[in-house]
């Protein structure tokens, strides 16, 4: 494990981390089971301390100073481990190092508030005070970022820190905790436990010394970290299967651009990206002629050549039930239109129309690069397919027309509508999370730093001096 600032050497128990594309062994950790949670756990919240603003603030932003350094050796080590092109991955540095500059903003604006007590003669100051320990267990899909969102705030807030990466992508973490020493964030305060999820979750979220828990993954296995959990504070985010909607008024190359840039990127492999693209019956044959082109276009392949824009899924069996979710929608009736080809972990990226709402491609979350087209005639079948699936994270909108918009804002149950944008929109400054089966909390910092703290209440007597 990462602990007291140095990786300590394993056992002998190992997992391999392999290159996505080239199945090279990049490097071994251990495999952590609860014995080692339970040191990690234990050292971290017997010696956490009080962290000053400024002091969290210097961390967070010599974090940020550190990683824009090294932006190109953490988006190649993020390609090596998870497949996902070079191009995407130096954005994603790029997003993390925006995430820790917002959070050293933020912890520079914690405040509480002075409140008279009516018919009390007394005054109520409040005052935000950290959670404690932060336990955060993050996927596979944006091994940096990933880690960023959770570990930001809870600096901000003034946490310690244990962090759980997935077993798959654990040496982009483990490269991001050094960093983060290095920039000053104690190294009593911070631990990192690497292995198979069912070994190390369960143990780190019932620990008795963990605070709170913020996990990113899927449903199945976020209710049982509730569960294990279960009387400690959460966020959850668990997930999406997120709808693009298509009106008739619609600009319709704005929205193939849209349907293709969050159907393809990171292969599909996103709680956010465009999962359903529900178009309107009378614009549909345009809008699919534009998206099929688009699709054909994307260049797939190895993730690290400068060009490709859709790498490999994190394995084969990942890409085995893509493709078995296609070609059970295909036999429900949709039409192949683009790609629907496989080899090994990499899919092409493809093009489904007239997709029935039932299919197991669209109800549940598939992490691949497919773009199915669902038709429907009109606002009221809009809404009832974009809400007839367990999930309910984010939600896209192409229209000009407003009062269908705000129609719409309204009726979907989601946790974010983007107009003339995607589901995939986001932003560190503003709230993230769902609603239903997607999740519990909100991410976005200012939002999760709230998530993160907790609000102890003083009262004295009016006048007193303060």
């Amino acid at each position: 494990m990462f602990l007291d600032g140095q990786l300590l050497p394993s056992a002998g128990d190992d997992v391999p981390v392999h290159d996505r594309w080239t199945g090279a062994e990049l490097g071994r950790v251990p495999r952590d089971g609860p014995a080692e949670v339970d040191t990690a756990v234990s050292a971290v919240a017997g010696r956490r301390r009080p962290m000053p603003i400024d002091e969290r603030v210097s961390v967070l932003t010599g974090a940020a100073t550190a990683l824009q350094a090294r932006a190109g050796e953490f988006a190649q080590l993020i390609t090596a481990e998870s497949g996902v092109c070079v191009r995407e991955t130096t954005r994603e540095v790029g997003r993390a190092v925006a995430n820790l500059r917002v959070a050293a903003a933020e912890a520079e604006r914690l405040r509480g508030e002075s409140i008279p007590v009516p018919g009390a003669a007394r005054l109520a100051v409040t005052v935000p005070e950290p959670v404690g320990v932060v336990a955060g267990i993050t996927p596979f899909n944006r091994p940096l970022n990933q880690v960023v969102v959770k570990a930001a705030p809870a600096i901000a807030a003034g946490c310690a820190l244990v962090l759980k990466p997935s077993e798959r992508t654990p040496l982009t973490a483990l490269a991001f905790a050094e960093l983060l020493t290095g920039a000053g964030y104690p190294k009593e305060m911070l631990a990192l436990l690497t292995g198979d999820p069912a070994r190390v979750g369960g143990a780190l979220a019932r620990h008795p010394a963990v605070d709170m828990v913020t996990f990113t993954g899927s449903v199945a296995t976020g209710r049982a970290v509730a569960a294990a959990a279960a009387g400690k504070k959460l966020l959850l985010e668990l997930g999406g299967n997120d709808p693009l909607l298509v009106l008739p008024d619609a600009d319709l190359d704005l929205a193939a651009r849209l349907a293709a840039d969050g159907a393809y990127a990171t292969a599909g492999q996103s709680c956010r990206g465009v999962k359903r693209i529900i178009v309107w019956a009378g614009v549909a044959d345009q809008f699919v002629e534009r998206l099929v082109g688009l699709s054909r276009a994307r260049r797939y392949g190895d993730p690290r050549r400068p060009e490709t824009e859709v790498g490999p899924l994190i394995d084969e069996a990942a890409a085995e039930l893509v493709q078995r979710r296609v070609a059970s929608a295909i036999s429900a009736g949709a039409l192949l239109c683009s790609g629907g080809d496989r080899d090994g972990a990499l899919v092409a990226p493809t093009v489904l129309d007239r997709v029935p709402p039932g299919a197991e491609l669209v109800r549940e979350e598939t992490f691949g690069p497919v773009a199915p087209v669902l038709r429907v005639g009109g606002l009221d079948e809009a809404v009832e397919v974009a809400n007839g699936t367990a999930y309910g994270l984010q939600a896209g909108v192409v229209t000009n027309d407003s009062a269908a918009f705000w129609q719409l804002a309204a009726r979907l149950r989601v946790g974010a509508v983007n107009l003339l944008e995607g589901p995939q929109f986001d932003s560190p400054h503003i709230p993230f999370g769902g609603v239903k089966a997607s999740g519990l909390g909100r991410e976005g910092i200012r939002y999760a730093i709230r998530e993160m703290s907790t609000t102890k209440t003083v009262t004295v007597p009016y006048g007193w001096p303060v």
